[in-house]
């Protein structure tokens, strides 16, 4: 390890089955929200990156998607996304579901973490829900599982832990530059994050049918002349004339529902008032449309 006088950075791969929490726990380290949430697995597309930094240290964290079983080309598109976060990374976080058993899904994600030769935490998410005996056993679990360098229990709803967390994967990083500036908590462009805002609203309010055949498509975001406000024009996308009807609702009620929840989130993370324009069109079949997918800008 390096002189600790010297100014650390380094990359950090969240990864984990779907629905552990792994975006929440993003959430957290950042200090505000840069990855939606759902209670639906699979919500994360993008791999969104937060910048944490000190005065002697700044730590780029990568949310991927779960890892699960490719049906189509999406999935496909998703598990590359999560393998290359593996390779590039000076550190891995493994976050585990401790309200859950620790089963088949993590036992796969063990072995593709042993294609690898790099640092890996072991993170017990969700201790909120657990005693102080269940923390322990799971622990234990999570040490058989896989010869993590560290294991930890965390909160992500509440915060508790996070700070250490923080605290142990800044000694993994190597000495380097500071590749952000100060201020930049995350290096998403802003219509990435605009489009991940409006699909989870979508994610809320919708029926299960609905959640895997939605995306959304920034086509505009520009001030008005005065500065005074943001237009921004989103197109979200499903698979079938039944979705678009569900996504409009009656009289139109559910996409403007969407487009007032999506706006309160929107305008904190562009600073301004926004007027959300939203419209709704029929993509048959686009999780299975390579050609669709790169539109979407998943990275």
């Amino acid at each position: 390890m390096e002189d600790d006088s010297q100014y650390r950075s380094g990359f950090i791969g969240l990864i984990g089955r779907p629905n552990v929490g792994k975006s929440t726990l993003l959430n957290a380290i950042a200090g505000q929200k840069l990855a939606i949430t759902s209670d639906k697995p699979q919500t994360t597309r993008n791999r969104i990156r937060a910048v944490v930094t000190g005065e002697d240290r700044q730590l780029v964290f990568v949310d991927t998607p779960g890892f699960h079983k490719p049906r189509e080309a999406l999935g496909e598109k998703l598990n590359a996304m999560v393998l290359s976060t593996l390779r590039d990374v000076d550190v891995i976080v493994f976050v585990l579901d401790g309200a859950q058993t620790i089963g088949r899904g993590d036992l796969f994600i063990a072995g593709e973490l042993e294609k690898v030769n790099t640092p890996a935490v072991g993170v017990i998410n969700k201790t909120d829900l657990l005693d102080e005996a269940k923390v322990l056993s799971q622990t234990e679990v999570a040490r058989h599982l896989y010869p993590f360098d560290e294991v930890l229990g965390v909160s992500s709803k509440s915060g508790r832990g996070v700070g250490d967390l923080v605290e142990l994967l800044a000694r993994f990083l190597p000495a380097g530059p500071q590749y952000f500036p100060s201020d930049m908590t995350s290096d998403q462009p802003e219509r990435v994050l605009v489009a991940e805002l409006i699909r989870e609203k979508a994610l809320e309010l919708t029926r299960d049918e609905v959640p895997h055949s939605v995306a959304v498509l920034i086509e505009e975001i520009k001030p008005r002349g005065d500065d005074e406000l943001i237009d921004i024009e989103a197109v979200i996308y499903v698979e079938r004339e039944s979705q678009k009807g569900i996504i409009v609702g009656k009289g139109g009620r559910m996409i403007k529902e969407i487009g007032t929840r999506a706006r309160q989130e929107i305008e904190p993370l562009v600073g301004n008032k926004v007027f959300l324009d939203l419209r709704v069109k029929v993509q048959k079949d686009w999780s299975k449309n390579p050609e669709f997918i790169k539109r979407l800008d998943y990275q």
